[in-house]
């Protein structure tokens, strides 16, 4: 029963149920009997090898190995066997996309390009790749061992290459959008795009990188409380940015109220005698305002108002300003302007007076009063 049962199994060839799992799998026996049934799943395709050479390719179902069926197997065929007995080493190798593969660990040191700290992130996540070519996959990169009993083991190198791209991705994204390296937790879609288009081209070695799965990115303590420290320290900044921004725009403002009804007055007084007391004012007022705050600008201010109260009181001597005194008082004339009115009189009746008295001929007489009222 024994001899009969290790017939039976030297005849069934297929992939066992415990390595299912694997990329690549091994057929243990390389002598394989004629009229064999070889049992390929639908995820899967299996490889035939001879002294180091690549000979056949079967895709997915049963095929009973004979020479009539399958070509490529008299190459395999030992003659001094009668004929009877297949020499090959046969890989199953899984082209189904292979999904949750782990990747991660600490990035490089890098410098946070808004908050100006140096910190060191920590990525994890999970992808998934497929195998576009058996058997370039099996002679570039697998080989014809046996192999590791273990997925992780036999993708090492693809899952270190996979993640240098990472570290590529990640420093791109921060540089280019300026971004902290706080907010890379709130961009896992556009990220695992970007991880995605940047994977490492393993056409090489048949394999292809399909997709990001969950990944997720974080800092160790220290470095999560420095990006935080920061982060306070720039918000901090940019409120008093804002509150002086919007202290200067209610400054301006204001001073555009008070430039539009200025600009009214001036239209009102335009003209007007008045406008040059109302200019020496507002010289004098803005000249009291410098020297009340102090500062650089008093010596300027002190000129100012001295200016402007040297102009005020040119302009209130003015007889157009006296005229237009809003008191409604008339106009006093200058002592000169009455004086010489007054002297005209007192000339003519002194110079009746001196004739009177026969001081002077009438001939004097009539040519000084002639002079005199040339005067009027």
């Amino acid at each position: 029963m024994d001899f009969v049962k290790g017939g039976v199994r030297e005849m069934m060839i297929a992939r066992p149920d415990r390595v299912k799992h694997l990329i690549v799998y091994k057929h243990p026996d390389q002598n394989v009997p004629f009229w064999s049934q070889l049992t390929v799943d639908s995820d899967e395709c299996a490889l035939f090898f001879k002294d180091g050479q690549y000979v056949g390719y079967l895709p997915p179902g049963r095929h009973t190995l004979q020479t009539q069926n399958i070509p490529f197997l008299n190459n395999l065929v030992n003659k001094f066997t009668g004929g009877d007995v297949f020499i090959a080493e046969i890989y199953f190798v899984k082209m189904q996309p292979l999904r949750g593969i782990p990747f991660g660990g600490p990035l490089e040191s890098m410098e946070d390009p808004i908050l100006y700290e140096f910190v060191t992130p920590r990525i994890f996540g999970e992808f998934s790749l497929v195998v576009t070519d058996p058997v370039r996959f099996v002679i570039g990169y697998h080989g014809q061992a046996a192999g590791a009993q273990d997925n992780d083991t036999i993708l090492n190198w693809i899952k270190g290459l996979f993640f240098m791209s990472v570290k590529t991705v990640i420093g791109q994204i921060c540089a280019q959008q300026g971004k902290s390296l706080l907010n890379l937790g709130g961009m896992s879609m556009e990220i695992a795009g970007r991880i995605t288009q940047s994977a490492p081209n393993l056409d090489e070695i048949g394999v292809k990188v399909l997709q990001i799965g969950n990944f997720n990115i974080n800092f160790s303590p220290e470095d999560q409380r420095l990006l935080r420290e920061a982060n306070k320290a720039r918000g901090e900044a940019r409120r008093g940015v804002g509150v002086a921004a919007d202290q200067a725009r209610a400054r301006q403002f204001e001073l555009d109220q008070k430039f539009g009804q200025d600009a009214r007055y001036v239209q009102h007084l335009a003209g007007n005698p008045a406008w040059n007391n109302y200019a020496a004012g507002q010289a004098m007022m803005g000249a009291g305002e410098g020297m009340a705050k102090g500062g650089g600008n008093t010596n300027v201010a002190a000129l100012g108002a001295q200016a402007a109260i040297g102009m005020g009181m040119a302009n209130m001597m003015h007889p157009q300003n006296f005229a237009q005194h809003p008191g409604g008082q008339p106009p006093q004339q200058p002592p000169q302007a009455a004086g010489g009115a007054q002297s005209v009189e007192a000339r003519l009746q002194k110079l009746v007076d001196l004739k009177q008295k026969g001081l002077i001929s009438d001939e004097d007489f009539q040519a000084r009063k002639a002079k005199i009222l040339e005067e009027i």
